[in-house]
């Protein structure tokens, strides 16, 4: 904490004034305390603990709200509060497949978000396979009718999870591309990637979104497995497969973005938004993907809260989005419900990409604001991260608060393992380093304190 001290004094002439050289001494005093606290690994031991996976509008993800308001209420926040919306309810159910011919085996497979059932005597058919959707998409429909599609696209791995966006268009689309051309039902190389044999899931379309197609029964094969199922693929025509997937579709269910606050002082009415989302997948317990975002959000404005006398000019606001997984309807609920003041949220922020180390600060603001922006980011460069650029998205949730016009910045994490984990059994607390964790909490803490009493607007 010292040295972070020392540096303050050294850079106080180096940047804006907008942000003061107390300012400036004040943010790297949070930071160290923060480096040398462990609250946001036990928010994530209790989350992942005492509820487990929490999958979007079950009564899973309900305990999860209950469990929120009691921690943030615990811990001395304001307006505590949960913001309750309506939604679809998909659950997993019955999820199998093997090759029938000519090497009968199992194969390690999970069902996609949204997808619909086979029905519970399977489906069989010989294997028609693609290396990418824009292959199906091409297909006669000769060559796809009454069979099992397949298709084998692997997704690169980066820093920054870019390869990601490319690999999900095949999750998202290829049981509704596969249903046009008669398929009976879809496999998916996992969108991940992990040489474990665990297969990744994740969501088709919006669970929220109408559509004419419904799709065909979607699943996603674990990598060894699409590495087994090819070999034989190359070498023997007429491989069959049988699947069966017994998802249910319920009509209507609960959901709830919870929300606490830190009231400000003579800016009250100017709201610096971070968030993570409650939701999980529901085959592991949600510790990377989002209960680590969880923890650094809530950990991180708990430090501002007890932080001394003075307070914040702006209020924090904390929100912890439901149903994320399933297409961002917690994030489309919050900016609906606060549309009317959108124009006071000043700027904006998602944790949720696991717990891996911030190594970039990136900004989405109004080009004239960039330089004031990147200010914000002054301790996390002195923590080791380089300026980004000014494409910043916020986080997933931040889909429609960007859109309205709402400032954001993106705490870079290293991502370089995240899909070896995303949307799978192994999403489980030994994945999270504690100390990695720490650095999340002092680089978000000393952002939220410069963005609640810095004297700019970043629109």
């Amino acid at each position: 904490m010292v040295t972070l001290l020392l540096v303050a004094a050294s850079m106080s002439t180096a940047i804006a004034q907008t942000i003061s050289p107390q300012m400036q001494e004040k943010a790297a005093q949070l930071a160290g305390e923060a480096l040398a606290d462990d609250l946001a690994y036990r928010l994530v031991e209790s989350l992942t603990t005492e509820v487990g996976p929490r999958l979007a509008g079950t009564e899973a993800e309900k305990r999860a709200r209950q469990w929120a308001v009691r921690k943030l209420s615990a811990l001395g926040f304001a307006n505590v509060r949960v913001e309750p919306f309506e939604l679809p309810v998909w659950v997993r159910g019955l999820e199998e497949a093997a090759i029938t011919a000519p090497f009968p085996q199992p194969l390690v497979i999970a069902a996609l978000g949204g997808s619909t059932s086979t029905g519970p005597d399977g489906v069989e058919g010989e294997v028609a396979a693609f290396t990418s959707l824009a292959d199906l998409a091409a297909a006669p429909v000769s060559a796809v009718q009454g069979k099992i599609v397949f298709i084998d696209e692997v997704m690169t791995r980066t820093q920054d999870g870019s390869g990601y966006s490319v690999a999900a268009v095949k999750r998202r689309n290829a049981a509704y591309t596969a249903q046009q051309k008669g398929a009976l039902a879809v496999l998916i190389r996992s969108v991940g990637t992990s040489s474990h044999r665990f297969a990744h899931t994740g969501q088709m379309r919006r669970l929220t979104d109408s559509a004419a197609d419904t799709g065909v029964p979607a699943a996603a094969l674990s990598a060894p497995d699409a590495d087994q199922l090819q070999r034989i693929l190359r070498a023997h025509d007429g491989v069959r497969l049988r699947i069966l997937l017994t998802p249910e579709q319920r009509p209507a269910g609960t959901s709830g973005n919870v929300v606490a606050e830190i009231p400000g002082t003579e800016a009250a009415g100017e709201i610096v938004l971070i968030g993570a989302h409650l939701d999980s997948w529901d085959q592991g317990t949600g510790a990377i993907d989002d209960g680590a975002g969880v923890g650094i959000v809530i950990a991180a404005a708990r430090h501002l809260l007890v932080a001394g006398p003075g307070g914040l000019r702006r209020t924090v606001r904390i929100v912890l989005f439901g149903a994320e997984e399933v297409g961002l309807v917690g994030a489309k609920a919050y900016a609906q419900r606060h549309a009317q003041t959108l124009s006071q949220h000043i700027i904006a922020s998602e944790s949720d990409f696991g717990a891996g180390r911030i190594w970039r600060f990136d900004t989405g603001v109004d080009e004239a604001r960039v330089a004031a922006a990147q200010e914000l980011g002054v301790w996390i460069r002195q923590m080791g991260a380089g300026p980004g650029d000014n494409n910043a998205t916020g986080g997933p949730d931040m889909k429609y608060l960007r859109e309205a016009g709402v400032p954001v910045v993106g705490l870079r994490q290293n991502g370089w393992d995240y899909f070896d984990l995303h949307h799978t059994p192994n999403d489980t607390l030994d994945k999270i380093d504690p100390q990695d964790l720490a650095h999340n909490v002092a680089a978000w803490v000393s952002f939220v304190y410069l963005a609640a009493n810095g004297g700019e607007y970043y629109r």
